[in-house]
C-alpha cells in the first residue's frame, strides 16, 4: 500500500491535499486496489455544496460501485474532466490524480482527518 506524507486521510479512503482554501480530493490506494479496475468516475457538478460526509461522487469497477465522501465541507470549484474519458487514471496512479477541488467552509474539518502514520495503522486494523 502506497501513502503520501503530508496529505489528510478519511476513514473512507479519501486524501485531501490543502492549497491555501482549496482542497483537492482523491481516493487512495487501498481505495483503488479494493474496488479493482475502475471504469466509470460521476463527476460532481461546479459549484455543488457539500457538506463533510456527503457523497461527492460515484466510482463503478469492474466489482462494484462505490460512493466516495468529502472529508471537509465546501463548494465544487474544479472537477477532473480527465476521468470521464479515463477513469482507469485513479488505478495508475490514485495519488497523482484528484477527483475533485472544494473550497473549504471551514479548514478546522481538516483537524479530525488521519496523518499518514495514522492512516497506515488504520488500514492495517481493517485488512
Amino acid at each position: 500500500m502506497i501513502t503520501v506524507k503530508g496529505l489528510y486521510y478519511s476513514k473512507d479512503h479519501e486524501w485531501v491535499k490543502v492549497d491555501g482554501n482549496k482542497a483537492l480530493i482523491g481516493i487512495t490506494d487501498y481505495a483503488q486496489h479494493a474496488l479493482g479496475e475502475i471504469v466509470y468516475v460521476e463527476l460532481p457538478e461546479l459549484g455543488t455544496e457539500y457538506e463533510a460526509g456527503d457523497v461527492f461522487c460515484v466510482i463503478e469497477s469492474v466489482k462494484a460501485a462505490a460512493d466516495s465522501y468529502t472529508p471537509v465541507s465546501g463548494k465544487v470549484v474544479e472537477v477532473n474532466e480527465e476521468l470521464e474519458d479515463s477513469p482507469q487514471l485513479l488505478n495508475e496512479g490514485p495519488f497523482d490524480n484528484w477527483i475533485v477541488a472544494i473550497e473549504m467552509n471551514d479548514p478546522s474539518e481538516l483537524e479530525s482527518l488521519m496523518d499518514e502514520e495514522a492512516y497506515k495503522i488504520f488500514c492495517e486494523k481493517e485488512e
